[in-house]
């Protein structure tokens, strides 16, 4: 059973272009009076859906595959517009004190995920030191990136067999996603000078990432290793982020929809444009191609924070999700770490299907074989419901609450008093 080898959600970048007019960024007191408007909701619901979707649409990525998600719904974008929204907001504090809570929330999580994953490399006969890529001292040294994501972590390419009980990349299938932490990191760190430099020269700031990418993205500059990656995911992403930035502080509020949707459509269009003439061997996968990764996320973003309702509730049909997304957005780290090995878990839990007598048929077999894809998905969501009971509150104490495990906003009942 083969599953898609999964990618560092995209890259990509803009030309230098000056889309939208200076719009006066809003004096202090004006940010100050919207925080303070009475009956401004503690948590936006629009938001939490976003991440919620967001979420569910890189399972659905790395379970099957398709190009054509990474058009549909630029996942790593939102995410990372949402951080940067949160992350606006909560420098309204002391930046040090910020940068530590944010860590602090990140780490344990990571931690878990990395000490399960680090055991079965080592015990799968993975030795860092004799890695092809980062051996010697330095292959050792690079686990610690496994606990403190300044890099992303090293990890074989190829470990065990094809017919072992999982396929021989599930290495890259396990640690992959963990590139998406050590971008989060530094758009932390960064995020004091970049919004310092944001409330000064908001559109440079914002465009500056998208500008970046086209020199970064496009092979104009070539920056080797994992440095070079880490680059190019800063600049890809940026510009989300930076848009974050922007939605908290107000100032997409102040740019006329008509515009903003304009400008946006056209930055998406160069985007498809770019990636219509830099096909990679995925076809439509924006990953592969990081000049068009950015623009299309960027102006895919700019929109949703365009319309951005700010509910307070979620409206009409939406109601009846709401404790999934409440559930999806207090363990969105869990979720993330861990849904790529728990899709990898499906495949041997299917595969006793076939050892049943009636699999001697070969309609059985062959029904189970066409549809084994449906019940990889299927079977994933239960398992990921596991890993939130089992290590989701581990970002609670992360975050200084008492655990809990299965935080979606339902309240207990209360017993009757006598």
């Amino acid at each position: 059973m083969t599953y898609p080898t999964p990618t560092t959600d995209g890259q990509s970048g803009f030309p230098h272009t000056r889309l939208l007019p200076h719009v006066p960024f809003p004096q202090p007191a004006q940010v100050q009076a919207q925080a303070a408007a009475p009956g401004k909701p503690g948590r936006d619901r629009y938001l939490d859906l976003l991440r919620s979707l967001a979420l569910v649409r890189v399972v659905c990525y790395h379970l099957f595959g398709w190009a054509w998600l990474t058009v549909l719904f630029p996942s790593m974008g939102v995410m990372f517009a949402l951080a940067g929204s949160l992350m606006a907001r909560s420098l309204s504090r002391p930046a040090p004190g910020v940068i530590r809570g944010r860590i602090r929330r990140l780490l344990p999580p990571m931690w878990a995920f990395s000490v399960v994953v680090l055991a079965l490399l080592l015990l799968g006969g993975w030795n860092p030191g004799k890695d092809p890529d980062s051996g010697g001292t330095w292959g050792w040294i690079g686990l610690v990136d496994y606990f403190f994501p300044v890099g992303a972590p090293s990890f074989p390419w190829h470990l065990g067999d094809k017919a072992g009980l999982l396929e021989d990349t599930w290495p890259a299938q396990a640690a992959g996603p963990l590139w998406y932490l050590r971008a989060y990191l530094w758009f932390v760190i960064a995020s004091p000078l970049l919004l310092w430099a944001f409330r000064r020269v908001p559109w440079a700031t914002l465009l500056a990432p998208l500008a970046l990418t086209a020199v970064v993205g496009t092979g104009v500059v070539t920056i080797p290793g994992e440095t070079g990656n880490a680059v190019t995911d800063f600049a890809v992403y940026g510009g989300c982020w930076v848009l974050g930035f922007a939605h908290h502080e107000g100032v997409l509020a102040r740019v006329p929809r008509y515009l903003a949707v304009s400008c946006s459509s056209i930055v998406m269009a160069f985007g498809l444009w770019w990636a219509s003439g830099h096909l990679g061997t995925d076809g439509w996968d924006l990953n592969d191609i990081p000049l068009a990764q950015a623009a299309w996320s960027f102006g895919f973003v700019a929109i949703l924070l365009q319309y951005s309702p700010s509910w307070q509730e979620l409206p009409g049909r939406l109601a009846k999700w709401d404790k999934l997304i409440t559930l999806s957005n207090n363990r969105a780290v869990t979720i993330y770490l861990w849904h790529n090995m728990l899709i990898m878990a499906t495949v041997p839990v299917i595969d006793l299907a076939y050892d049943l007598p009636f699999m001697e048929d070969a309609r059985w077999s062959g029904a189970l074989d066409t549809t084994y894809m449906l019940w990889m998905f299927v079977l994933t969501w239960p398992l990921i419901g596991l890993a939130v009971l089992g290590a989701g509150w581990i970002e609670d104490l992360a975050a200084r609450r008492s655990p809990r495990l299965w935080p979606d906003g339902a309240k207990k009942a209360k017993k009757p008093a006598g």
